[in-house]
């Protein structure tokens, strides 16, 4: 008899394995559980900065637009830079088809304001310094951020997400599935 026949026989017709099967199946990452596709995104505010100064961010805030949410460990370091001047040199394209980019990392404010001074960046980054928002998201090994990214449409819902980002091209990918979703 096979693995599978015999695990299966054991099994068969227990209430453990109705229950395995009847699991919803959620998504995974190392950051934690993932919010589901094309359900309402997990609500935040959080403080932060943009190219006017110091700012107050809500979801809520944001809806009637496309959004690109994206996490990132720590500013300044490689990784995160090279992603960060990717938004920065796309934010026209995506705003051209009515997108705003918000980066969140647990770097305070003004940590962010260093860090879009140096790299000219004009868009928000915001501060979830005890990762609540980044757990919401699946999206936190303390004490950082995971790189992960997620497109939300204008009314809320989460239309897709990444967890194996590629720093160099991730701002590529991501505008073109916008214009996928858009489409």
């Amino acid at each position: 008899m096979q693995r599978r026949q015999l695990l299966l026989s054991a099994l068969k017709g227990s209430a453990t394995f109705l229950g395995l099967m009847l699991l919803p199946k959620q998504a995974q990452a190392m950051g934690g559980v993932l919010p589901a596709l094309d359900q309402p995104a997990p609500n935040f505010n959080l403080a932060g900065i943009d190219k006017s100064g110091a700012v107050q961010r809500k979801l809520a805030d944001l809806q009637g637009k496309w959004l690109i949410l994206y996490f990132y460990p720590k500013d300044f370091t490689s990784g995160c830079t090279l992603e960060a001047r990717g938004f920065q040199r796309d934010l026209p394209k995506f705003r051209n088809k009515g997108a705003d980019i918000i980066g969140i990392s647990a770097d305070d404010p003004n940590q962010h304001a260093s860090f879009c001074g140096s790299e000219g960046l004009t868009y928000t980054l915001l501060s979830d310094p005890d990762g609540k928002v980044s757990k919401s998201y699946g999206s936190w090994i303390a004490p950082f951020s995971q790189r992960h990214t997620f497109l939300i449409d204008p009314d809320g819902i989460l239309r897709a997400r990444w967890t194996a980002v590629q720093p160099s091209i991730h701002s590529q990918e991501v505008f073109q599935e916008l214009e996928k979703q858009q489409a």
